[in-house]
């Protein structure tokens, strides 16, 4: 007999962000696999006697290969259990989704997918600013600061991410923002361009910093940040003094 999986998208890591059905889910499961980010506070909805696994992949620490975390959540199904997959921020950005759905659906596995906060959303919202601005920031684009290795990815659209009537966020860029930044203003982008680092979002320790694009990258050259980053730039508000 097949159980159910819910692929719980948790938020940015404040728990006052989780939707009614995201905490419903938690209440409910017999197993909740779950990733770094969406730990403390937020599993405390999780049942009594569920079984609590954590999953979760961070930079420059060991973390289970995802083959092994599918594997997991399949054979959890297998038994019969209801299982939460619990993931950080909205499930289907940049949040290795499409790995374990293909696992479930091979498998026979039914499931479904609960939408949520993206980290993006709860940045522009944590520092008071609109991702889009009326003529002047009529787009958003999200892209990955980070590949499979660690570094900037080659295939990134250079053209759009200096367009300056977009809001682009960078994810996972914390580490390799200051060389994309180099690749940015060689392109054409301005040095100047309003940018905002978001570090910790929804948490406690959060920290919102706004600067121009080349110098919030200087300020990352050389550290190694041990808190998730999110980079925002483009026509952004900073002081509603413009």
């Amino acid at each position: 007999m097949s159980g159910f999986v819910s692929f719980v998208s948790s938020g940015p890591g404040d728990p006052e962000l989780l939707t009614l059905k995201a905490v419903e889910r938690l209440k409910a499961a017999d197993a909740v696999l779950f990733d770094d980010l969406s730990s403390g506070p937020i599993l405390a909805h999780a049942r009594s006697g569920a079984d609590l696994v954590g999953v979760g992949k961070r930079a420059g620490r060991v973390s289970p290969r995802q083959i092994h975390v599918s594997r997991l959540l399949v054979d959890y199904a297998k038994s019969g259990l209801r299982v939460v997959r619990l993931k950080s921020g909205d499930a289907g950005i940049f949040g290795r989704l499409e790995e374990e759905v293909i696992a479930l659906r091979a498998a026979g596995i039914r499931y479904e997918i609960i939408p949520g906060v993206t980290t993006a959303c709860a940045a522009a919202a944590a520092a008071g600013i609109p991702l889009t601005r009326r003529q002047t920031a009529q787009r958003v684009q999200f892209v990955t600061g980070a590949d499979v290795t660690g570094n900037v990815p080659e295939n990134l659209n250079m053209a759009a991410l200096c367009d300056a009537t977009a809001t682009t966020v960078v994810f996972m860029g914390g580490r390799t923002f200051p060389k994309l930044a180099r690749a940015l203003v060689a392109h054409g982008l301005s040095p100047h361009t309003r940018t905002l680092m978001a570090e910790a979002v929804g948490r406690p320790e959060q920290r919102l910093t706004f600067g121009d694009l080349e110098g919030l990258a200087s300020k990352l050259s050389g550290q190694r940040p041990t808190a998730p980053v999110l980079i925002l730039f483009g026509p952004l508000v900073d002081k509603w003094d413009d």
